[in-house]
């Protein structure tokens, strides 16, 4: 259990730390560039491993394939679009809402429902709405979170359609294949610079590759539902690797309505049924 806690919380720091390293090509390419670069190297690790043939789909594995190659897409635009915006500590924990809503759907439980309420409890403390708040970065956090519950649905419905991590590699190809056009805009208006993809590029491996591997490794040593406790680092690690790599510096009422944020999913997952919340 110790080792397995090791490898999560490792993934969870890599995962961050890469999303912070992306943030350094935003000024040059954007965050669509960032998002582009990372599918390609999500889809170059993944294929070789998974070795999907697509001749060989059913119309059944094909449509929420392609859905869940759109979420990809979605989701990591969305999410760094946010933290160009709001911070990286912000937009994680905003999109963290997403797995907490899975973890209470459909329940009607005296704890789930103070859970929910805590959420948003945690969400107000957190954004403390006023004029001067950036709602299109508050906006797109949330677009993650709904794109991050669509992923955990999806997967969900492909684990058993798809064996191994066949259905991963087929929609990030697709993911890919839909930042063809920002590669292309990229490269022809001169953008794409070695800095900028290279900080892309250690987006791609920390932020995927190495998650991926991690997390395939972690959930065979320990059970789904601690995965998912543990899980709750991450808006925290995010928060700290904004401060630290982007010197993106929180107010207290930030950190407040984080760490309530992380006790109501901590709550959550431990009162419902094991879900998978591992981020894409």
């Amino acid at each position: 259990m110790r080792v397995g806690t090791a490898i999560m919380l490792g993934s969870a720091a890599s995962n961050q730390t890469g999303a912070a390293v992306g943030a350094h090509a935003f000024d040059t390419i954007g965050p669509a560039g960032v998002v582009a670069v990372r599918q390609f190297v999500a889809a170059a690790v993944l294929l070789p491993v998974a070795r999907p043939d697509p001749r060989r789909f059913t119309w059944a594995q094909w449509w929420p394939t392609l859905l869940l190659g759109l979420v990809f897409a979605t989701m990591n635009l969305s999410l760094y679009t946010a933290v160009d915006r709001i911070g990286l500590g912000l937009a994680v924990t905003l999109e963290f809402l997403g797995p907490l809503a899975v973890a209470l759907a459909g329940s009607r439980g005296r704890i789930d429902l103070l859970c929910a309420a805590g959420a948003g409890i945690g969400v107000y403390v957190l954004v403390l709405p006023s004029g001067s708040s950036d709602w299109t970065g508050i906006g797109c956090g949330l677009l993650a979170a709904c794109c991050w519950a669509s992923y955990i649905l999806l997967n969900r419905l492909l684990g058993a359609r798809l064996p191994g991590l066949q259905a991963p590699a087929a929609a990030t190809t697709v993911s890919a294949l839909l930042a063809v056009p920002v590669m292309v805009t990229l490269l022809a208006q001169g953008r794409m610079t070695t800095t900028a993809l290279l900080y892309a590029i250690g987006a791609g491996v920390l932020s995927s590759v190495v998650p991926y591997a991690a997390d395939l490794i972690a959930l065979r040593r320990v059970p789904a539902r601690y995965f998912g406790v543990v899980s709750s680092v991450h808006p925290v690690f995010a928060a700290l690797a904004g401060l630290i790599l982007l010197g993106q510096v929180l107010a207290v009422h930030e950190w407040i309505g984080i760490a309530v944020v992380v006790a109501v999913n901590v709550v959550a997952v431990r009162q419902n049924a094991a879900i998978d919340l591992s981020p894409p």
